[in-house]
């Protein structure tokens, strides 16, 4: 005789499956929040060492050199496994470096430029970036994924918009950072795929490495000869030197950790919501006033919208959900 299954009682696969995905949530919640705290932090000295030292071609490579040598030290004392190297991967690397390279020294310039709620403000377009350019490089979308965006944008407008300031230099470089960093999540998203033995940490680390080759001996033509009575003018105006030396080191360690982070949450979601949650960490800047607080609610709901419409694809994994 056959007896029937309780109403509540989950399938033996669908239980296993809950079960298995329960952890990965908690996992993937934690890494949001650090990768929110680290940026927050990166942005304040990034921010307070342009200030007196306004040569961001430099900075940004120190950043770089300091992520570099994190993921060295993970590697030779075991913390982390460092990935077999092979030419094809390298090669694949070569196209998501050069994107991280075009992404972090324009966002690092138009810091250097403007506030860093308006930097924010034009960056909180990255989630539009990142649909033109998968659409154009095969991907598809639904129109319901198009209009799910927009109130993100429009929030996070709102929510840092009462400390906009303009400057051409920083408006392009905060265009041209977000074009670059879309096409590094596209093609670092390709690569995770590709090579499935690398995770988002040791892909990022090699992303650091070839990027400060890319990016250190431009700098040194671009800025170099400046930056010896930058340095001493830099060191006058603070008034100690230890102070300069912990707020340049501090945002090389926090720009490593909050990239860190970013890539861990690459192994598990897709560019587009990768860029949506790099979005939503844009509004907060500011004191909460009515109109902060208004963006913040639009911010949320587009959020919403938009995981909504990606969870109601079939219950594909994210990196399926909304393409091809």
């Amino acid at each position: 005789m056959l007896v029937p299954r309780a109403a509540s009682e989950e399938p033996p696969q669908q239980a296993r499956s809950t079960q298995s995905s329960n952890p990965q949530s908690l996992q993937l919640a934690v890494v949001f929040g650090l990768w929110y705290f680290h940026n927050v932090v990166f942005n304040i000295f990034n921010k307070k060492v342009l200030n007196f030292f306004p040569f961001p071609w430099l900075l940004a490579s120190f950043q770089l050199f300091v992520g570099s040598l994190c993921m060295l030290f993970l590697w030779t004392f075991k913390i982390q496994n460092c990935p077999k190297i092979t030419k094809p991967f390298v090669v694949a690397l070569l196209g998501p470096a050069l994107f991280h390279t075009i992404g972090h020294i324009s966002a690092c310039v138009s810091f250097s430029k403007v506030a860093v709620s308006f930097t924010h403000v034009i960056k909180s377009s990255e989630p539009v970036f990142s649909v033109v350019f998968s659409s154009l490089l095969g991907d598809t979308y639904p129109l319901q994924v198009w209009l799910s965006i927009l109130p993100i944008m429009l929030g996070c407008s709102l929510a840092a918009i009462t400390e906009v300031s303009f400057n051409m230099q920083g408006l392009w470089g905060a265009l041209i950072s977000n074009v670059g960093f879309v096409l590094r999540n596209i093609y670092s998203k390709r690569s995770l795929q590709s090579f499935k033995e690398v995770n988002g940490l040791n892909l990022y680390g090699w992303i650091s490495i070839l990027s400060l080759l890319y990016l250190f001996p431009v700098a040194v033509f671009v800025e170099g000869s400046q930056w010896v009575g930058g340095y001493y003018k830099a060191i006058e105006a603070v008034g100690n030197p230890i102070t300069f030396y912990i707020w340049v080191m501090c945002s090389g360690v926090f720009y490593h950790l909050y990239n860190q982070a970013s890539y861990q949450a690459l192994d598990n979601i897709s560019p587009l919501t990768f860029s949506v949650g790099n979005t939503m960490k844009r509004g907060w800047w500011n004191p909460v006033r009515p109109l902060n607080a208004l963006g913040s609610g639009i911010a949320i709901l587009g959020t919403f919208l938009y995981s909504q419409v990606a969870s109601s694809k079939g219950g594909k994994k994210d990196g399926d959900a909304c393409s091809r």
